[in-house]
C-alpha cells in the first residue's frame, strides 16, 4: 500500500483565494494558452508524409495519387512547405486547374530546381 499523501491544498491555492470567478475564469484561459501556444507553433511549421498525403486527400487527389506527389514534394526538400501548397503553386504559374497540377507533379513534369524555384524571392 502507498503511503498516504499529504493534503497541501490549501496551502497551494493561496495565490488563488483572492480572486473572483471571473479572473479564475481569466486566469485559466491565459495558462491554457501558454501551453498550447508551442503546440500550435510546432504544426506550424513541422508535418509528415501522413499529414500531407491526407490533405491531399482532401483537396481531390486518391491514396496513390497522393502518395506519389508527396514522394516527389519530398524528394524537392519542400515538404514544410506542404504538398498541397506546391500543387497550388505549379496550378497557379501554370494556369492548370489543381487536380491537373498534381498529376503533373506526380507524373514528373516538374524539375526539382522548377519546384524550388516557386518559393524563393520571398515568395510563401
Amino acid at each position: 500500500m502507498s503511503p498516504k499523501r499529504e493534503d497541501d491544498f490549501a496551502e497551494r491555492r493561496q495565490h488563488l483565494a483572492e480572486l473572483s470567478d471571473q479572473e479564475l475564469y481569466e486566469r485559466f484561459w491565459e495558462l491554457t494558452e501558454q501551453v498550447v501556444e508551442p503546440l500550435i507553433a510546432e504544426a506550424r511549421t513541422h508535418t509528415s508524409p501522413s499529414i500531407e498525403r491526407s490533405v491531399l486527400l482532401r483537396m481531390g487527389f486518391n491514396s496513390l495519387d497522393a502518395k506519389a506527389i508527396v514522394k516527389k514534394v519530398q524528394e524537392a526538400e519542400l515538404l514544410g512547405k506542404g504538398a498541397g501548397h506546391v500543387v497550388l503553386k505549379i496550378a497557379e504559374k501554370e494556369e492548370l486547374e489543381i487536380k491537373e497540377a498534381g498529376l503533373a507533379l506526380k507524373e514528373g513534369q516538374f524539375d526539382i530546381g522548377y519546384l524550388r524555384g516557386l518559393f524563393e524571392r520571398g515568395e510563401a
